[in-house]
């Protein structure tokens, strides 16, 4: 079962955005007090943000206080909501027992949100009913963007009791909500909400829990600092924050321009802060683009030097990507780039190569829940002696996954068997794209071939960060030309 965050992190991937898009239908924005208007008021929205959305954060209040027809059109609006983008319900909850799993049951269960907001005043009663499913998810409030958080929030506190953290005594109330949610957070699917006017805050809990999630409201209208706040609290994967801005886009010009224009703010700052290097000149590869290409050459996927392949040549470049299986976390963020290349596709199954193919085609599977299948290399004399391996009918749909392509000859051979078989066979997925001509030739033979990289890509990427000396990529391009 994929936590919360699981698929919070799959969206992010798909479209490279931190930005959670506010929902909140002000009296003063719409053209009447009814249930009917902040509906209206909320789709346009949502319409004009949906590609740059990671997440939509509906405030429950705005439409409670419009009475029955209020809490009718939050649910409508919820609805509206594009089914893989997650929507964050602000309710900020706070009660126990049989009360708390009321609450959780209807934001859940009668409102379908994905996540809440919640207070934990009432400790950990108050917070379990909410993180029971591993896929629904929740923020507990931990030091909010209001200023008089402070009277409370930072009161230094004393441990009273042997059940918490006794490393660290005498520390603000709201490090103590943080150490809790830490050890609460079975699941994944606990975060915290770390208000973007509270950058100080925000870096202490980062610098104690270099993984939580963390809702950070408060840029735009109440004054937050963005570049700080993504400074304060980033992870050092670039991920780990949500960004919610509800007013600065509603009430903008152009609310579609202002979210792109916040996205392209955010990725930058996210671009310029990975490993300490402030780069001049941006990339053309997107933020999660740039993610995955630092990470291949960081294990040794990608490297540079001097190796024989199989022809005889000597090449000054080597792609192994069947390291991956032995790093579970970058395994993981590469299934999520495939996810969003499959992910507007139609088929019904995944043909996994073997051999490379089949550990990322396993791990997509079990991200995008769907079913795998692959072509034997080796032809199975005994037993039942399928060449396909897996369940699938005639006449059904199968996407080729593999790791990479070159000249296209050894997917021609694995779709032989799968057409063979009955399989119809219509795309070609793979991480890197290092041929010349094969998407063409592919083309001409009726194969649509999608790939999350070229390799052309990662060497101007490599070179404009200095990740790989000039020298070398020259060299490795003279190298692919046949000079």
């Amino acid at each position: 079962m994929n936590s919360f965050f699981s698929r919070l992190e799959t969206r992010i991937s798909a479209i490279d955005s931190l930005l959670c898009v506010g929902l909140d239908p002000h009296g003063d924005d719409l053209s009447e007090n009814s249930g009917q208007a902040a509906r209206d008021f909320c789709l346009r929205l949502i319409e004009q943000t949906a590609d740059v959305a990671s997440a939509y954060k509906p405030n429950a209040a705005f439409f409670e206080v419009l009475g029955p027809e209020g809490i009718i059109a939050l649910k409508e609006v919820i609805r509206q909501i594009p089914e893989e983008i997650p929507v964050i319900l602000d309710i900020k909850r706070g009660d126990i027992s049989s009360t708390a799993d009321a609450y959780a049951r209807a934001a859940f269960g009668v409102f379908k949100a994905d996540a809440v907001t919640i207070n934990p005043y009432l400790g950990r009663d108050s917070v379990l009913p909410f993180i029971n499913n591993p896929e629904k998810g929740a923020f507990v409030l931990c030091k909010t963007s209001n200023p008089g958080a402070a009277e409370l929030q930072d009161l230094v506190v004393s441990p009273m009791t042997h059940s918490v953290n006794l490393q660290r005594p005498n520390r603000a109330l709201y490090e103590w909500v943080a150490d809790f949610v830490r050890d609460w957070n079975i699941h994944d699917n606990l975060g915290l909400v770390i208000g973007a006017t509270q950058v100080e805050s925000l870096a202490r809990v980062r610098q104690n829990d270099p993984r939580i999630w963390i809702l950070a409201p408060g840029i735009g209208v109440q004054g937050g600092n963005l570049q700080a706040t993504l400074r304060a609290g980033l992870r050092t994967d670039g991920m780990g924050m949500l960004i919610p801005v509800s007013r600065a886009i509603s009430r903008s010009e152009d609310p579609r321009q202002e979210a792109q224009k916040i996205r392209k703010t955010i990725n930058s700052e996210r671009f310029s802060l990975r490993k300490g290097k402030q780069i001049d000149k941006p990339s053309t590869l997107s933020y999660f683009q740039q993610t995955i290409a630092a990470l291949l050459l960081d294990i040794g996927c990608i490297q540079f030097g001097q190796f024989k392949l199989k022809s005889g040549n000597i090449s000054p470049i080597y792609l192994d990507l069947r390291k991956l299986t032995s790093h579970p976390d970058l395994l993981l963020q590469v299934s999520r780039a495939y996810w969003s290349l499959l992910e507007p596709l139609d088929f019904d199954h995944l043909a996994a190569l073997p051999y490379a193919g089949m550990p990322v085609a396993t791990a997509v599977s079990l991200l995008g829940n769907w079913s795998m299948i692959y072509p034997r290399k080796e032809e199975k004399s005994y037993g039942t002696k399928v060449q396909v391996e897996g369940v699938f009918s005639e006449g059904e749909t199968a996407v080729v996954i593999d790791d990479l392509i070159t000249t296209g000859g050894s997917k021609l051979e694995a779709i032989k068997k799968l057409t063979d078989n009955g399989l119809i066979i219509k795309d070609i997925v793979v991480l890197i794209d290092r041929s010349k001509n094969a998407r063409v030739d592919l083309k001409q033979l009726g194969y649509q071939l999608h790939a999350f990289l070229t390799l052309s890509d990662l060497l101007t990427y490599y070179q404009e960060t200095g990740l790989v000396e000039k020298e070398m990529i020259a060299k490795v391009r003279r190298f692919l030309n046949g000079e």
